[in-house]
Order: structure tokens, then sequence, then C-alpha cells
């Protein structure tokens, strides 16, 4: 292991066809780009090898088996190990592959998602066995108060509970609406971002809004987006308005039992 302390996010690229695809994320949210193939002298596999503890967390643009036979014999513990988010070259799935809790695994995979446009896959099983999904819209500067307020009241229609909620969805539009962002790093829930061409295309709603389709192009928000990021979901609560705020709530229909199996999870996680 390097003694060098690790400075940031790496972006390794395979090939230089990843070129545009690694600078879109670098515009975004920074970091260092790696070109192994300038090094033609060095195998890759080496290269990655030497920098692999100099980041704290890595996205590799590469298949997946590339990435397993990269990382063979590299990941010591949980607590220590970079974060390893696995992209691959066309941009559709961004894999939460390694550290996807202690090292942010998991939300840097929905970070680079909304960047590129691409799928997050998260499997760490207390993410995967929470059924539910919340699909919000909101008035320009609704602050965190008023969509927590709106929210709870969604929740308690249904009887369910934060604990319950995986992800919430919004339209890209609304995807650096301060109140927004500030309730999900509240409550540490991801944000799944939804072009507007895809709610255009795929629009479920029970009741189109004419004020939405004038101020936003589509006929709806919360529930077209969170329908998409749920798509064996089906709509538990319809569109909710609230002071502003817009809530609806998708229920993954392959989850059964919900709290029972978060709760063993938990229990399974903490060695219990």
């Amino acid at each position: 292991m390097s003694t060098k302390p690790p400075s940031g996010l790496g972006i390794w690229m395979i090939r230089a066809d990843s070129e545009a695809l690694a600078a879109r994320v670098q515009g975004v949210l920074g970091g260092t780009l790696y070109r192994p193939w300038l090094q033609a002298g060095m195998p890759q596999k080496q290269q990655f090898r030497a920098a692999y503890w100099h980041q704290d967390q890595w996205l590799m643009i590469a298949a997946s088996g590339v990435a397993v036979r990269f990382l063979e014999g590299l990941p010591q513990d949980k607590h220590n190990d970079p974060a390893v988010v696995l992209l691959d070259e066309a941009g559709r799935f961004a894999v939460s592959l390694l550290g996807g809790h202690e090292g942010g695994g998991n939300q840097l995979a929905y970070r680079i998602a909304n960047v590129v446009g691409a799928v997050p896959v998260v499997t760490t099983a207390t993410e995967a066995l929470k059924p539910l999904v919340l699909g919000i819209g909101c008035r320009k500067d609704v602050p965190a108060e008023r969509i927590a307020a709106a929210v709870t009241q969604a929740l308690d229609l249904l009887g369910r509970s934060l604990r319950q909620v995986r992800e919430v969805a919004t339209i890209d539009l609304k995807a650096q609406e301060p109140g927004l962002l500030a309730y999900c790093a509240a409550n540490d829930l991801p944000l799944r971002v939804i072009a507007a061409s895809d709610v255009a295309a795929r629009g479920w709603v029970t009741t189109p809004s004419a004020w939405v389709q004038q101020n936003v192009g589509v006929d709806g928000v919360c529930e077209p987006c969170a329908l998409i990021a749920s798509p064996r979901g089906v709509l538990a609560l319809p569109k909710m308005a609230l002071d502003g705020v817009t809530v609806a709530v998708v229920e993954d229909i392959g989850l059964s039992d919900p709290d029972d199996q978060i709760g063993s999870t938990n229990e399974h996680e903490n060695g219990k």
C-alpha cells in the first residue's frame, strides 16, 4: 500500500475512445484523468496498481471484466479501500463496485450517472431492499423544510417511513435546486436526475398539470420521474401537492415485507 495520502477522484480510461465521456465527468466533478496508453511500455494493470492508493475514489471507464482483473489483490478492507465506480464506455450504467458505504461509492455512482445520463447501479443490501422511490417536483427556491413537510405528509398517508425510501427522483431542470439538494443531503438520500426528454417520452401522469406544461414543458414531474427510476414499480401514491412541492411515491413490486427485510439486513450487516 502506498504511504502517499489520497488526493480525490481518479478517472481511469482504458482507451482513448473514452476521452469525451471522461471529460464530461471531470468538467462537473473534477478529478484527475489517467491515460495509461501513453505509457505503452508498462501494462495498464501494473499502472493501475501503482496509482490505486493515490486516490480516495475511482471512476473506471471499462468493461466489468477489466475492472475485476485490475482490482485483483488490491482491496484490503472496507474502511480504507478507495471507492470504485465502473462506467461502461457507452455511458449507460454507473455501477458502485467497491466502497459503496464507507468510501462513498454509492453516492458517487449517482453523481456520475446524473452527469452523463446513465443509470446508477447500487447493489449494497441495505439500499437494494428499500422498496420506495420518491418523485419530487417543486417551485423555484422552495426551502428544504417545505420539501420535508410534503414528503412526511405523503409517507404518512401510506403509513410508510423515510427509512424505506431508496432514492429521490426529479427532472433535470431541478437537478441543482438548493432546497431539494439540501433535503437529500440532510436525509442521506441519493438524487436521481431524469432527463426532460425521457419524462416527455414516457409521461405517466394521473392528471396532467397545465402549469408544469407551461413552465417545464412536460405534463408532470413527480409521477413520471419516480416511475422511470423504478421500472418494475407501481404508483403507490399519485401526485400530492403541498405548498409548492409535489410528491409521488412508487413502490418496487419485486420486494415484499420491506420492514422485515431491512431489519434483517441491518442485523446481518451489524454482525448480529
